[in-house]
C-alpha cells in the first residue's frame, strides 16, 4: 500500500481548516490503495519521510517564512533522505495573515535542493480561508493521494 505522508504546522484555526480539507480529500472514499499518514512538522521523522511514497506539506507563513516547526523538519531530515527520496513527488499549502511569498520561496527552496518534484501547484491562502481554498486544500489531498493509487 501506497503512503502519503502530511507534513503540517497547525497551530491556528484557519491552519486547522486548511489540514482538514487536505486530510479529507486525501481520504476521500474513491481513494484506494494509499494510507494518508498525519505528522505533526515537529514529531515527523527521516524515517516517516523514507517510508513515505509522496508528501504533502502545510506550514503557515510566519514573519516572512516557514513555520519554524516546518524549517526544523526540513533540517532534521535534510541529508538522511537527500539521496533516497529524488525525485519523490509532494505538494504543500500555505497560510498567512496578509503575505505568503516569503514561506513560499522558503519551502521552494528546500524542496528544490531535496530534488523532490511537485505533484500538484502549491495553495496559498491569506486571511481566513473562504469556500474556494478549502476546496482547493481538498483537491490539493485528493491529487496527491490519487497520484499514488495503483
Amino acid at each position: 500500500m501506497a503512503i502519503l505522508l502530511i507534513v503540517h504546522h497547525t497551530p491556528s484555526p484557519h491552519c486547522q481548516a486548511l489540514f482538514e480539507a487536505v486530510v479529507s480529500g486525501a481520504t476521500a472514499p474513491e481513494i484506494e490503495g494509499v494510507r494518508v499518514e498525519r505528522r505533526a512538522a515537529l514529531a515527523a521523522t527521516a524515517s516517516d519521510v523514507l517510508a513515505a511514497d509522496a508528501l504533502l506539506l502545510g506550514t503557515p507563513a510566519n514573519l516572512g517564512y516557514m513555520s519554524g516547526a516546518l524549517k526544523h523538519f526540513f533540517d532534521q531530515i535534510y541529508y538522511p533522505c537527500l539521496d533516497a527520496t529524488r525525485g519523490r513527488p509532494f505538494g504543500y499549502y500555505v497560510h498567512g495573515g496578509n503575505d505568503v511569498t516569503g514561506a513560499v520561496r522558503a519551502v521552494d527552496a528546500v524542496t528544490t535542493g531535496l530534488d523532490w518534484r511537485r505533484a500538484a501547484d502549491p495553495v496559498t491562502v491569506t486571511g481566513e480561508p473562504g469556500k474556494d481554498d478549502l476546496t482547493a486544500c481538498w483537491e490539493l489531498g485528493a491529487t496527491l493521494a490519487a497520484g499514488l493509487m495503483d
